[in-house]
């Protein structure tokens, strides 16, 4: 348990620094209008983005860890919390301003995580049938097959419903870094699970990315957050055996609700930067500008 949470804190840490530095290298990039290959040389160049990736590799990395050895309840609440770290670090690095709102989502996660940790006990199983490691490539593929579909359409109707099929590719991640056979190289090949663990991700990431072109990125963030978190939490206590610690049911289900509750207060976070950002840059054009009376 104490490796678990260890790497999950640690996860959770380089995911929210990661989301800095990179919108820190990206906004010293030339801004461009399209997709091309010098777009991506000019974020390579900037050390700060590079940083970034790097942060969320060795993210990525520990959460496998936090997934073997924790319940997927207390693991997926953990590492998803890495938006309150992302507020404190923009307040830090990119001079962010917290607002009462975002100060309350912090309190909740903190609140909620320390519940879920002293509620949570052992984690279940690291195997299962078959079966559920194919159910997981069908997952995925349906996920992609949706994704087809909804591209297609515009509104935020369509954002919520492809930022809930990034949560699936994501959840299903979680879920196949938890019973992939990791005995050996051929073990990994043979396994459906290491397939849908790279469609998933990949797919999620796709999705994510359509859904924040045609919504906000409160709606894209709060949807995926809850298919994300609560998908594989149930999955995980149903299927895998995951639970609480017995008498301690009520402080891992407060915890747990807390935890997310504030994460989808905080989703809140990114858009409010967003928009101070867009209406300061007018207000300090219009005060460069000498004054033209009127004819």
């Amino acid at each position: 348990m104490l490796l678990g949470l260890t790497t999950a804190s640690a996860a959770t840490v380089c995911f929210g620094f990661g989301a800095v530095f990179q919108a820190r290298g990206a906004r010293a990039a030339p801004r461009a209008d399209r997709v091309r290959a010098g777009l991506l040389a000019a974020l390579v160049r900037s050390w700060q983005f590079v940083l970034g990736t790097l942060l969320d590799i060795v993210g990525f990395v520990l959460s496998i860890v936090a997934l073997r050895t924790l319940p997927l309840f207390l693991a997926q609440a953990v590492t998803n919390a890495s938006l309150a770290v992302t507020a404190l670090a923009a307040v830090w690095l990119l001079g962010a301003r917290l607002r009462r709102g975002d100060v309350a989502g912090i309190l909740a996660v903190i609140a909620g995580l320390t519940l879920l940790a002293l509620g949570s006990g052992q984690d279940g199983r690291n195997h299962a049938a078959p079966a559920f490691h194919w159910a997981l490539l069908a997952t995925t593929a349906v996920m992609l097959l949706a994704t087809v579909v909804l591209v297609r359409r515009e509104g935020d109707a369509a954002a919520a419903g492809l930022a809930l099929l990034a949560g699936i590719g994501f959840g299903v991640t979680s879920l196949a870094v938890r019973v992939l056979d990791a005995s050996g190289p051929v073990a990994v090949l043979a396994d459906p699970a290491a397939y849908a663990l790279a469609v998933g991700g990949l797919g999620g990431y796709l999705a994510y990315a359509l859904a924040l072109q045609r919504g906000t990125v409160t709606a894209a963030t709060a949807a995926g957050t809850v298919t994300e978190t609560f998908g594989p939490a149930l999955v995980g206590v149903a299927a895998l055996g995951d639970a609480a610690r017995p008498g301690f049911e009520w402080c891992a289900l407060t915890g747990f609700a807390v935890a997310v509750g504030g994460t989808f207060v905080l989703s809140r976070f990114g858009e409010l930067e967003g928009e101070s950002a867009e209406l300061s840059a007018p207000r300090r054009e219009a005060e460069a500008e000498p004054a033209v009376p009127p004819r």
